[in-house]
């Protein structure tokens, strides 16, 4: 037993597929340093090219407190859409077999694959008022184009795979035995899926609410077809940010984009905590 140990027992001097952690840890930081700490910094750097006064007029002006409300809630609520929604269609495509499985499962990355662009546009043709389904909207007096809820069903639309993708794993390799104990126990469906199958998707679930999150914030391409981009209605802050670049206004659109970032960045690490603490409480029972 001692011998099989001995030779199951990563050598020493044995020569790793990686190199070793210093040279990882110096690329790393390196590779980071170029593609994230750097831009973060350059739109500090620009930022602070203002004075505090200025900075604080402009990040506090009504039309860009407007944007920042409608990106933020926009935002917010294609996420809880997606939350709900995606769930229901990885627990189908995990828990049941039907015709064209494979093909609806390759459908949801649609929206990673499809330019941005391309999917504002045709969500614009779709929800328009003389469109397939803004026709029948349009008819009730719920405006789906050129307002709000255009720039709501255009997040949803790229965000659904960010929940989808995060919860379809956790289901795959998810032990039905427990759910069978809690039946064999008297415990409902409703109340099994409550009290155990939810907490261990719950972390799961978060995160992809939180990626879809942060990409519905700074989505653009996919937005202003439909938004209509009217100020103080739909204008979102990445299009403020693009008006301020045509104005060659360098420093206010930097500025607007430190605030999005700062507030994304509390908000991503307030879920993380969360989702940590959750994780930690439920591990330990």
């Amino acid at each position: 037993m001692s011998n099989l140990q001995s030779q199951l027992k990563p050598s020493r001097n044995a020569k790793s597929v990686l190199p070793g952690f210093k040279l990882s840890m110096g690329f790393t930081l390196i590779y980071l340093s170029f593609l994230v700490l750097i831009p973060l910094a350059a739109i500090v750097l620009h930022s602070l090219q203002m004075s505090w006064s200025t900075f604080w007029d402009l990040i506090l002006n009504k039309r860009v407190i407007a944007a920042y409300k409608i990106s933020f809630l926009t935002s917010l609520t294609a996420a809880m859409i997606n939350v709900i929604f995606g769930f229901i269609i990885a627990w189908v495509l995990v828990r049941y077999n039907f015709p064209g499985k494979k093909l609806v499962n390759g459908i949801i990355d649609l929206p990673f694959a499809l330019p941005t662009a391309v999917a504002g546009i045709a969500l614009t043709a779709i929800y328009a008022k003389d469109g397939w389904i803004g026709q029948g909207l349009y008819a009730i007096n719920i405006p789906s184009a050129y307002s709000v809820i255009g720039i709501t069903i255009a997040l949803t639309f790229i965000g659904l795979p960010f929940v989808v993708r995060t919860v379809q794993p956790v289901l795959e390799q998810w032990d039905h035995d427990v759910e069978e104990a809690a039946a064999i126990l008297g415990a409902y469906r409703w109340r099994t899926f409550i009290r155990i199958i939810l907490p261990q998707l719950f972390p799961a679930i978060l995160t992809g609410f939180a990626l879809a999150f942060a990409r519905g914030l700074g989505e653009y391409g996919s937005v202003i077809f439909i938004a209509g981009n009217m100020p103080f209605k739909t204008e979102i802050a990445p299009l403020l940010m693009m008006t301020k670049l045509e104005q060659y206004d360098y420093a206010g659109a930097t500025s607007i984009a430190l605030v999005m970032l700062v507030i994304a960045f509390v908000l991503l690490l307030l879920m993380n905590a969360i989702q940590w603490s959750f994780t930690k409480r439920w591990g330990s029972l």
